[in-house]
């Protein structure tokens, strides 16, 4: 196994990495890079979307999950990765482009005509993307090291290499092709193990009676486990707030919708890219439910040995095959998710950058991007090796970050009497709940914080809020409800200050947005 996981890793990172990098003859301007000058296909938008939006989080995040959890886990993930592609396709990426937005905090800046709204969106949706991207490097560190003679940091910079040659050389046009690449090999790699796993444990009925018997050992109910929402409905919400909500602000999808050759194309393939991306974590439960069927409940399969695990003990080839797919889902992820970190700081936070010439500017983003992969390499190792930090819960505290500016950015498109006070300080006070709650959380847990018999109702409350199933309520609860009031009643209590009063009509695609605010 060990010869033939080699071989596929190195020819996998090998071809993708050169397919990717091939594009820079499509990415020789700053617009063909950051948004492939406009002129990207429904599907190639549509694969893009869907790479980026499944990582290790929908593959094998999904099949530990239904492991421990139970199946609801595969259901929901999937519906909202069709739910959150749905949003942005449905209500915000015609207009995104429409406005020629690079990053989605550029939309305040048109609004308003002042940069302080697109500094504090980068700020929040670069809080997710530095956790993502050090995930990334993490998980391929993780793979490398644990299947080939390199050490953590040797696998760490193997996938900082990656990510900074075919994203900075590729752009956009290099993360599209090579997500179709990369969701090919999910979906038949996935799809191949599940079906010669099903036969292997005797066709779905035999799955059935082992995992029926690992429940019962574990006094756990079967109709929980197998249940649509088994776990109920809070965590499901939970998964709904920190999966879905936050999107129409997760910059990259700006970045696809003003790549889409034409406006009518934006919605089908964001659906497209939605259905495809929701098949990956179904396929990938499923693995998890084999994994169960065959190891049990408490088979200590952690990271991405839950779904190699099964398809290695069929067969080594077969065993490749589910390490490529692991391999495709985390680049898929990393790659745009990379390529929109650099946008996001060149154009957020360098405003003077609009000034140079567009090779210059395709420089800046190049550069941006190197520092970023080999920065969050860094990162991931010092986690790896010196710190018990939990990704799972870095990654659904990165997301509840996101929410805040997703909301901002509705108010904005949707209810013109939106101010940028009521923009900007409900952003903040979201961003800020969030933050606490989530220390809140980790403290709590840390001290044994309870609520004894006789407590008072506000002890019992926060006991319940930060404590409630050994990790409390997920804080993309405060970070949703919290900006969903603050915003519209700060709006009401302020004046309406500067205003472009054409924002509506550039919206409308009636007029077009001045050359100087693009």
């Amino acid at each position: 196994m060990d010869a033939i996981a080699i071989s596929v890793i190195v020819v996998y990172l090998v071809v993708v990495t050169t397919v990717g990098s091939l594009m820079a003859r499509r990415s020789r301007s700053s617009a063909g890079w950051a948004v492939a000058g406009g002129g990207m296909s429904t599907s190639m938008v549509a694969f893009g979307v869907a790479g980026t939006r499944i990582g290790g989080a929908g593959t094998y995040g999904v099949a530990g999950d239904v492991i421990s959890g139970g199946v609801w886990n595969l259901w929901w993930y999937g519906i909202n990765t069709f739910l959150a592609l749905a949003i942005v396709g449905l209500f915000f990426g015609i207009y995104y482009r429409r406005a020629k937005l690079h990053t989605v905090g550029e939309i305040f800046t048109i609004r308003y005509g002042t940069r302080r709204c697109q500094w504090l969106t980068s700020l929040c949706v670069q809080t997710e993307y530095a956790i993502v991207n050090l995930i990334e490097a993490y998980v391929i560190g993780v793979i490398l090291s644990t299947l080939t003679p390199l050490s953590m940091f040797g696998g760490v910079m193997v996938a900082a290499v990656i990510f900074a040659t075919y994203v900075s050389l590729g752009g956009l046009w290099g993360t599209a092709v090579s997500n179709l690449i990369h969701c090919t090999v999910v979906l038949l790699g996935l799809g191949a193990v599940g079906l010669m796993g099903i036969d292997q444990l005797g066709g779905w009925t035999g799955v059935q009676a082992s995992i029926s018997e690992h429940l019962a050992t574990a006094s756990r109910s079967e109709a929980a486990w197998w249940g649509f929402i088994g776990a109920g409905w809070l965590p499901v919400f939970g998964m709904f707030f920190a999966a879905a909500v936050h999107t129409p602000a997760a910059s990259i999808y700006t970045n696809y919708s003003t790549a889409a050759r034409a406006e009518r194309s934006i919605a089908p393939a964001f659906l497209l890219g939605g259905l495809i991306g929701a098949a990956m974590p179904i396929l990938a439960g499923l693995i998890g439910i084999l994994t169960t069927a065959r190891y049990g409940l408490d088979a200590g399969l952690g990271g991405y040995r839950n779904l190699t695990t099964l398809a290695s003990e069929i067969s080594p080839v077969v065993g490749g095959v589910a390490i490529a797919a692991v391999l495709a889902a985390v680049i898929s992820s990393g790659g745009p998710i990379l390529l929109s970190s650099a946008t996001m700081f060149v154009r957020d936070w360098l405003p003077f950058t609009r000034n140079y010439s567009s090779k210059k500017q395709l420089k800046a983003y190049q550069i941006t991007t190197t520092i970023y992969a080999f920065v969050a390499a860094l990162a991931a190792w010092v986690v790896a090796t010196y710190t018990n930090v939990s990704i799972l819960d870095l990654l659904l505290f990165g997301f509840a970050m996101v929410v805040p500016p997703a909301l901002s950015v509705a108010y904005v498109v949707y209810w013109p009497r939106t101010t940028e006070l009521g923009a900007y300080w409900g952003m903040a006070v979201g961003y800020g709940s969030g933050l606490i709650w989530f220390a809140a959380i980790k403290i709590s847990l840390a001290v044994g914080f309870t609520a004894p018999e006789g407590s008072g109702l506000l002890r019992e409350i926060l006991a319940y809020c930060f404590t409630v199933d050994g990790e409390g309520i997920d804080p993309s609860y405060p970070t949703f409800f919290v900006p969903l009031v603050a915003v519209p009643i700060i709006s009401m209590l302020t004046k309406q200050g500067p205003i472009r009063e054409d924002f509506y009509e550039i919206l409308s695609g009636r007029k077009h947005v001045a050359k100087e605010l693009v």
